[in-house]
């Protein structure tokens, strides 16, 4: 997405003659990267604890991921975007003695908390990398499985590397993706507030926060929703894709009250929301009856071939 000034640079560039608009996108996401270059919503232990609940919300999606994927014993799997390591472990159990995941992260202290979590899950190795998944690099080399779990809508125009990343595989790589859909559902939020039903507004002032933050760090929050098309638009074959909601549970609660302690501080500089308001929003969530809920996130799968 173009951050907030890209029209008025248009209006300019226009009068210059033809702009290879390709270069400046790219110009602008690797600027947005480098200035930021942090897991947007953070990388502390709060995170990982959000991220442990996040991976056994996921469970289930997780593992149909990697049954689309076929994962063989011996095959070399990069992971995009380990964590510390929960989707990692799923990886590993299906995996013999000659597999490898190679982890690549940002994060140094999110890796070292995956190899701890790793010890003894396995017989395969544990490779990590301490690269920003957007700059692809020589870690992609004799992948036979290129996977991530959301982590594609952390990178500004991501399409732009899925593209690259497609060039830089051996035909035949299997690449797989599970990314969050924060938008679909809230339109049946809106029509069950709208007929009458209460208890739903710290899911709708949830969901406006986690959006407008995205976009404020100029990230699409609904990369998801077009994946299948730009991953066929780039040439990968067979594309499968499909969308599911997540259960409503005390774990999403949990998940969305972490959310708030982790970019609290981003929240009110960015004057998405006062500390004052998140406060009250935490305080609704934690009254809230999470079972009663309706689903306030989905996901969107998609499996392919470079």
């Amino acid at each position: 997405m173009c951050s907030a000034g890209a029209p008025r640079a248009a209006t300019y560039l226009g009068f210059l003659g033809h702009v290879d608009w390709t270069l400046v996108l790219v110009a602008q996401s690797t600027a947005v990267m480098n200035k930021e270059h942090e897991y947007v919503l953070g990388q502390s232990a709060r995170a990982a604890r959000r991220l442990e609940i996040q991976d056994a919300h996921f469970a289930d999606v997780s593992e149909r991921l990697l049954d689309d994927l076929a994962l063989r014993p011996n095959d070399r799997v990069v992971e995009l975007g380990c964590g510390p390591g929960g989707f990692t472990q799923r990886i590993f159990r299906r995996l013999g003695a000659g597999g490898v995941v190679v982890g690549v992260d940002t994060s140094e202290s999110l890796q070292s908390q995956a190899r701890r979590v790793l010890e003894g899950k396995g017989p395969a190795r544990f490779e990590p990398v301490l690269a920003d998944i957007a700059q692809l690099g020589t870690w992609l080399s004799g992948a036979d499985v290129v996977v991530g779990r959301a982590v594609l809508h952390h990178v500004p125009m991501v399409e732009f590397m899925l593209g690259r990343l497609r060039a830089a595989l051996r035909p035949g790589t299997r690449v797989g993706f599970l990314e969050p859909d924060f938008r679909a559902p809230l339109a049946r939020l809106a029509y069950l507030e709208a007929t009458g039903r209460p208890g739903l507004k710290p899911l709708a002032a949830w969901a406006t926060a986690i959006n407008r933050l995205y976009l404020a760090r100029g990230l699409s929050p609904a990369v998801g929703a077009t994946l299948a098309l730009a991953l066929e638009g780039a040439g990968y074959r067979d594309v499968r894709s499909a969308w599911e909601e997540c259960r409503s549970d005390r774990a999403m609660v949990e998940n969305m009250l972490l959310f708030y302690d982790e970019v609290r501080d981003r929240l009110t500089s960015l004057g998405i929301m006062t500390a004052e308001e998140i406060a009250r929003q935490q305080g609704l969530l934690r009254a809230a009856h999470a079972e009663s809920l309706p689903p306030a996130w989905a996901t969107f799968r998609a499996a392919c071939e470079a």
